[in-house]
């Protein structure tokens, strides 16, 4: 939770306003997995991807602390980033398999695990500038830093490439009926976003490198001031 959503109206309210932050600090998941608990919905699969989560957050703290600081970044750190940043999604899939009292489709999961990736990646490369001014978690700064501005976009290119052979590979496993409801909610969800392509979950495209972040940002900081 953003503690500046945190709003203290009342003066009797500021210690339980200090309470809940200090929960989200220490234990993030902690009330709502005394919901799951209370409703009979918690399973040690969903207790995994919210440790999942608190890890993904502690990588996302290392990695962007590593780029501003110029310290080493690896490879495995960042593809295991990626891929920890979709637990909240994997969550909500497998509540959806409590609620239903059946259990998780194995094939399912791997599915949409390979989905949500490249997701993940189309929206870093539409949030690229925003995440550097702003030193957030991204794909493309991370490969940048690994592999230099010049090889970046091209090593990134064949790891979308790889994930999106292995989508196709277990889209055509996937029951026909499924897999047909699926692309075409895909198409619906590209088009709503105001672009038109063939590729179910759109075109890729790889925004310019900024080859030295901090330049960028004291410039666009200089533009605003």
């Amino acid at each position: 939770m953003n503690e500046n959503l945190l709003q203290t109206p009342k003066r009797k309210d500021e210690k339980a306003t200090q309470d809940l932050v200090s929960c989200f600090s220490t234990d993030p998941f902690g009330p709502l997995v005394t919901i799951f608990e209370q409703r009979g919905l918690l399973t040690e699969r969903i207790t995994e991807e919210l440790r999942h989560g608190e890890e993904y957050w502690a990588l996302e703290r290392k990695l962007c602390h590593a780029l501003i600081n110029e310290d080493e970044i690896l490879i495995d750190d960042v593809m295991k980033a990626i891929h920890l940043k979709s637990f909240d999604y994997r969550v909500l899939n497998l509540l959806l398999y409590q609620l239903q009292g059946a259990k998780a489709d194995e094939l399912h999961m791997e599915f949409l695990s390979i989905s949500e990736f490249l997701v993940e990646v189309s929206d870093d490369l539409y949030d690229y500038e925003d995440d550097v001014l702003e030193n957030n978690f991204n794909v493309l700064r991370m490969f940048i830093r690994i592999y230099g501005a010049s090889t970046a976009p091209a090593m990134l290119a064949k790891c979308i490439t790889e994930a999106e052979s292995k989508y196709k590979s277990l889209l055509e496993l996937l029951d026909p009926k499924l897999s047909v409801s699926y692309q075409k909610r895909c198409a619906e969800a590209t088009e709503e976003g105001g672009k038109a392509s063939e590729h179910p979950l759109g075109t890729w495209c790889i925004p310019s490198v900024i080859q030295d972040e901090e330049l960028y940002r004291s410039s666009l900081k200089s533009d605003t001031s």
